[in-house]
């Protein structure tokens, strides 16, 4: 299955609601095959694909070129997982009357959640999927296993794997401070 051929494209940029419905209909295989590639579970991936469709239909107006559409449907795709993993790593906020976050404090949070989102983002699918089911949604290490049609050691080395590649990453690649 090939993507949309450039004459649709430019159809659908000029405005032509037949060409937008067909741009749509013949790149939903192609975005949703990439979001199943990068999202944490297949519910988040069928939400990112709507979405970058969504966003397709909108503003096809705003591709500067017919031949980018691939590019830039990843491109969306890969965001609106992106965002779907920050939202699911959002700390639940717990009202607090001791003292206000300072926007400092708010800014180094929200910095260091890119972060770990996109360290997250980086790790292989197969170490991706367990640490996000296991770290972030709390299934039970049995529970992802069955979910993964895994065994659970092959679940816990997937784990340890993603586990220590984020933590790599987080440390811009140098060993913790007093490991040799």
């Amino acid at each position: 299955m090939s993507w949309p051929d450039e004459q649709l494209v430019a159809c659908a940029r000029a405005g032509d609601v037949e060409s937008i419905a067909a741009l749509v209909s013949g790149t939903h295989p192609h975005v949703r095959r990439f979001a199943y590639s990068l999202c944490a579970s297949p519910e988040d991936a069928e939400d990112a694909a709507q979405e970058a469709l969504i966003i397709l239909y909108r503003k096809i107006g705003t591709l500067r070129a017919s031949g980018a559409l691939a590019a830039w449907m990843f491109r969306i795709v890969r965001n609106e997982c992106l965002r779907q993993l920050r939202l699911m790593a959002r700390p639940v906020e717990v009202a607090s009357d001791v003292s206000m976050v300072s926007a400092e404090d708010e800014a180094m949070r929200r910095l260091e959640a890119e972060r770990v989102a996109t360290a997250i983002a980086a790790l292989p699918i197969d170490q991706r999927q367990v640490l996000i089911m296991r770290d972030i949604q709390g299934y039970s290490g049995r529970m992802v296993a069955d979910r993964l049609g895994i065994s659970t050691a092959a679940m816990k080395s997937r784990l340890h794997r993603a586990r220590s590649a984020v933590q790599h990453s987080l440390d811009g690649g140098f060993p913790e401070a007093g490991r040799e």
